[in-house]
């Protein structure tokens, strides 16, 4: 345990500062970029897309809540160091190896970018492996750093437009509204869904025995991020014909296949969680009539319903508490019953345990007596 604090300690300064850092280039980028009322004005329009992005992936998170500290770092990282980082690079390299706008645009981009994107996958996988629990997780913080990347991007790009500086054309309203809707309503889902291929690979890895598999999975969702994002790139060379054909045979059916596999993972979940449950039930860490009640998220509320109903609000928190403890027990003993457990399985377990032994007695499921308080 005393490895497994020093490594989320590290993780927790390393990405602290590295946001730190981020957000003050960025801010001074952006502060640059045009006039305050000009960028009052792209900020709001690029913050439309995200709300609805962040709801979705939370949605697609609610089998086992990912920590919202972790999640909201995610944001922070793609919005500040992954648009700082990319910016660095490409502009070194414009200026060291003389970059073309195009070859910067097809081939420059994408490596940085998605690097830069990747590196926060990287980490948790190097600092934080036991909150990863397999390619939904990758999924989702992938999602998270994606849409940091983009609405930031989206600000410095529709500031352009506005300004007239994107040669695109002589800007002012007309201008910035077609870059809004192109980049904030067509396409809002592009830069999560490059980052996407590099957070499957990451929870591949994560469930993986194998030790090639580990390696090589990461590496190649990174580089089916690269090749997609480059594709979407050079399509926008061939004017509005090629973007379209771009969104049409590329994006949307690897849209539609990524939200497949997303589905599909939530709904291994359940029975992954069920299989796990039943087994920590048959060795006494948690009652088998109670799994019902934890692997169904409709019943989870229910149960929450029933407890706010007989015991008010502390009630619902020890049921909250159980719930949490029992789902998060299951996950880890999965990852036991596979042979993949993190370094930290024993005393994470252990952990679990003491919390569902804790928050037991004073629970109780629709049909069960109330405990007595």
């Amino acid at each position: 345990m005393p490895g497994a604090r020093r490594d989320s300690v590290a993780f927790t300064v390393v990405v602290t500062v590295a946001v730190a850092l981020g957000a003050l280039l960025m801010v001074l980028v952006i502060a640059l970029s045009g006039a305050p009322r000009v960028m009052v004005l792209a900020t709001g329009l690029a913050a439309l897309p995200v709300v609805p992005l962040v709801a979705c992936y939370l949605w697609l998170d609610r089998y086992e809540p990912e920590p919202r500290t972790l999640l909201a770092l995610g944001l922070l990282w793609g919005g500040f160091v992954a648009t700082a980082a990319a910016l660095l690079l490409q502009g070194i390299g414009g200026l060291v190896v003389g970059f073309t706008d195009d070859t910067s645009l097809a081939v420059v981009a994408p490596i940085t970018e998605e690097a830069s994107k990747g590196l926060f996958l990287f980490l948790l996988l190097w600092w934080r492996r036991a909150e990863l629990d397999g390619v939904l997780d990758g999924i989702v913080y992938a999602g998270m750093i994606g849409i940091g990347f983009a609405f930031v991007e989206n600000i410095l790009y529709l500031a352009a437009a506005y300004n007239g500086t994107d040669g695109m054309g002589p800007g002012g309203a007309t201008a910035v509204t077609g870059t809004f809707l192109v980049r904030c309503l067509v396409s809002p889902f592009a830069h999560p869904l490059f980052t996407t291929f590099t957070g499957i690979g990451v929870g591949i890895a994560v469930t993986s025995r194998s030790r090639v598999t580990r390696v090589v999975a990461p590496l190649a969702g990174y580089t089916c991020a690269v090749v997609t994002h480059a594709l979407w790139n050079v399509s926008t060379l061939y004017g509005f014909e090629g973007f379209v054909g771009a969104y049409v045979v590329l994006m949307v059916p690897a849209f539609l296949a990524v939200s497949g596999l997303a589905l599909w993972s939530r709904r291994y979940e359940q029975r992954m969680l069920t299989t796990a449950l039943l087994d920590a039930s048959r060795r006494g860490l948690v009652p088998q009539t109670d799994i019902g009640w934890l692997v169904d998220l409709r019943a989870r509320r229910t149960a929450r319903t029933w407890a706010r109903r007989i015991g008010g609000p502390s009630s619902e928190r020890a049921m909250r508490d159980y719930q949490q403890a029992a789902i998060e027990l299951g996950f880890l003993h999965y990852r036991y019953l596979r042979g993949t457990p993190p370094p930290d399985f024993a005393a994470r377990g252990h952990d679990y345990v003491a919390r569902i032994n804790a928050a037991r007695p004073y629970v109780s499921f629709p049909g069960q007596v109330v405990p007595a308080r």
